[in-house]
C-alpha cells in the first residue's frame, strides 16, 4: 500500500479542528493537520488519490511558475515565454538583462537565491513602471480613484483593494498578458465601488473589460 500513496509534507497543528489539502508553486502535496495517526492520513491520501493527481497536473501545467535552474529554464514576460541563459563574467557582480528575445543573467559567483533576487526586482522594476499609467487610464474611464497604489511579490493574489481604496498589486503581474493585466487593473478599480464580487461589481467589470470571463481564464493558466 505504501508504494502507490503520493510524496507529501506532513504539518501538524495542534490548534486545527480539521485536514487540509493543499499544493506549494511546485506541485508538492503539503498536509496540515491536528494530530493524527498515520493510518488516517494513509486512508486519506487514498480517498484524494484522484483529486490529488488531477490538481497535481493542473499546477504542474501551469505558465510562470518558479525558475529551476538546474534545468534549461524559460521566463514569462507580458504573456511571451523566453528563454534564460547564465553566463559567468569576471564581473564581480550579478546582472539580470532582457534583450528583445532572451533573458541573460550574468553571475561571478553561482548563488541561487540571489539569482531569484534579480529576477524578482526585474518584475517589480517592471511594475513599478508600466502599472501606474495603466491604472491612471481606468481611473480616470471609471471615474474611481485609488489613495495609492503598492507593488509587492505575494504568493496567493494578483491585486486587492483595501477598505480605504489602496491598490496593491503583485509584480508577478508582469509575466501576464497585457490585456490580462488590464483585466487585473480594472477588477481592483471596481473594488473602489463595490466591495464584494456581486453582480453590480461584474457589470462595471465588464463595461471597461467586455471580454473580462477570457481574461479570467488565462489568468488561471499562470502561477504567481
Amino acid at each position: 500500500m505504501y508504494g502507490i500513496l503520493p510524496e507529501y509534507t506532513h504539518i501538524v497543528k495542534p490548534k486545527l479542528r480539521n485536514t487540509y489539502l493543499s499544493f506549494d508553486e511546485k506541485g508538492n502535496l503539503i498536509i496540515k493537520s491536528p494530530e493524527v495517526s498515520q493510518h488516517y492520513i494513509e486512508q486519506l491520501l487514498l480517498k484524494k488519490a484522484e483529486w490529488i493527481t488531477k490538481s497535481r497536473e493542473k499546477i504542474q501545467q501551469k505558465k510562470g511558475k518558479p525558475v529551476d535552474f538546474t534545468e534549461k529554464s524559460r521566463l514569462y514576460f507580458k504573456g511571451s515565454s523566453y528563454p534564460l541563459k547564465i553566463v559567468s563574467h569576471n564581473k564581480q557582480k550579478t546582472a539580470l538583462s532582457f534583450e528583445s528575445d532572451l533573458f541573460l543573467l550574468y553571475f561571478y559567483q553561482y548563488n541561487e537565491i540571489l539569482f531569484r533576487k534579480h529576477i524578482d526586482h526585474f518584475y517589480k522594476k517592471e511594475a513599478e513602471q508600466f502599472l501606474p499609467a495603466l491604472v491612471a487610464k481606468y481611473a480616470q474611464q471609471m471615474q474611481l480613484f485609488p489613495k495609492k497604489i503598492q507593488f509587492r511579490k505575494t504568493k496567493r493574489q494578483w491585486g486587492s483593494c483595501s477598505g480605504k481604496n489602496v491598490l496593491s498589486f503583485n509584480t508577478m503581474l508582469m509575466k501576464l498578458p497585457p490585456n490580462v493585466i488590464e483585466y487585473v487593473v480594472v477588477h481592483e478599480l471596481a473594488h473602489i465601488e463595490h466591495k464584494h464580487h456581486q453582480k453590480s461589481f461584474w457589470n462595471l467589470v465588464g463595461e471597461h473589460i467586455p471580454d473580462y470571463k477570457a481574461c479570467i481564464r488565462e489568468l488561471h493558466t499562470y502561477t504567481t
